[in-house]
């Protein structure tokens, strides 16, 4: 859109802040909803100036993934409400279509249980989502390891694989490490640390976990298990899906209220964590 009473070229600065306050004038005085489309570039920033965030009351960003169908409706920014909720959609023929339970979709379908395969738990805003981790470890042919990490920080991985080495006493020098996140999802957070830790020794060791098992919890730099947050939503949404068996932190199973239908064990380190798994 372009004002003439502006000098200024279509989608500069003076342009994009004169429109969008002359929509906002209109829609606000007559209760009107509108939603202001704005391009992002590579980086996942809005394209031009930002100035459009700054002057409206929500920011909605759509996330995906150029090879995967499912794609996140995250609010980044909202003057009169909370921005801790997500939309999770699929991209179809008829077009974006809602998914209900991503977790159903976020977990393997496979029957068997295999060496390198666990269920971890993550936070989409206030909404528990259970996701498969996979690994694979293999003999490293050249003299230093290699180590990918698909959805998840690579420096993380690496800090994780030291934790590995030096507490638990698991020698990956000479292993290849890869880390995949089951549906292309992107997790930040750190509530999925054991789960990494697991499913490395799953694959290193092959030796299976239960896939009726969900695992979560923050590992620090000793070895030692830390506390997260939203522990009851993330039992819930286990007991929902039908597991059987959670492995949380000490410390959370200590200050939990409710009664769940869960066999709930709390692990202090890496290693009890290790020997309640099987992985020794």
């Amino acid at each position: 859109m372009y004002s003439e009473e502006i000098t200024a070229a279509a989608g500069s600065v003076s342009q994009v802040r004169e429109i969008t306050s002359q929509i906002m004038r209109v829609c606000k005085s007559r209760n009107i909803t509108t939603i202001i489309i704005g391009h992002v570039t590579k980086e996942g920033n809005i394209a031009g100036p930002r100035v459009l965030e700054h002057m409206v009351d929500t920011v909605l960003y759509l996330e995906g993934e150029r090879y995967f169908s499912y794609r996140i409706l995250r609010g980044v920014k909202n003057r009169f409400g909370s921005t801790n909720e997500i939309g999770m959609f699929e991209m179809k023929g008829e077009g974006m279509c809602e998914i209900t339970n991503p977790s159903d979709i976020l977990i393997s379908e496979n029957e068997d249980n295999i060496p390198g395969s666990c269920v971890v738990s993550c936070m989409e805003g206030t909404r528990s989502i259970l996701v498969e981790l996979q690994a694979l470890t293999s003999q490293s042919v050249f003299g230093y390891p290699k180590r990918t990490a698909n959805g998840i920080d690579f420096n993380r991985l690496s800090l994780l694989m030291a934790v590995l080495e030096k507490r638990a006493g698991m020698m990956l020098g000479n292993q290849d490490v890869y880390l995949n996140v089951v549906g292309g999802l992107k997790i930040n957070e750190p509530s999925i640390d054991l789960g990494i830790i697991a499913v490395t020794a799953s694959s290193y060791k092959n030796i299976t976990i239960d896939k009726r098992t969900v695992i979560m919890g923050e590992v620090g730099l000793t070895g030692e298990v830390r506390r997260i947050n939203f522990i009851e939503k993330r039992l819930k949404e286990a007991e929902k899906l039908g597991f059987k068996k959670c492995i949380i932190p000490e410390s959370n199973k200590k200050s939990l209220k409710e009664n769940f239908k869960l066999d709930i064990i709390g692990v202090k380190d890496v290693n009890e964590a290790m020997n309640k798994l099987g992985l020794r």
